[in-house]
């Protein structure tokens, strides 16, 4: 039983010191920081102008659009590197599989251009 705790004491010390730092890096900031906020940091910040509306009101979709494209490319990049780490290895089977994706990913985006997606008025 000595044996099982002393190959746990590792982690035990790491998340004590993962939990240490963490609350000190909680804890500092209300000692150390300058508590005299001016209206302007006190003020609403959305989008770079105040708010005039009810917080209910509905968006433009343009938003939502663009955020998905946002994450459909940000997921073709994640997919791309694992890929170019291991391109000697894949062969051409894992050559043309990732071509496939691309050339899927292409006619998505070129969809998303021509409905006029990427447009902003």
């Amino acid at each position: 039983m000595n044996g099982i705790l002393t190959s746990y004491l590792p982690l035990v010390i790491f998340i004590a010191i993962a939990t240490v730092i963490g609350l000190v890096l909680l804890i500092v900031p209300f000692i150390v920081a300058f508590q005299q906020p001016d209206p302007e940091k006190l003020s609403a910040y959305e989008c770079g102008f105040d708010a005039f509306d009810d917080a209910r009101m509905k968006f433009d979709v343009r938003f939502y659009l663009v955020a998905i494209l946002f994450i459909i490319f940000d997921l073709e990049v994640s997919f791309l590197f694992p890929w170019a780490v291991a391109f000697g290895k894949l062969g051409t089977a894992g050559f043309w599989s990732m071509m496939v994706f691309l050339g899927v990913l292409t006619i998505g985006f070129i969809y998303e251009w021509k409905k006029g997606a990427l447009e902003w008025d």
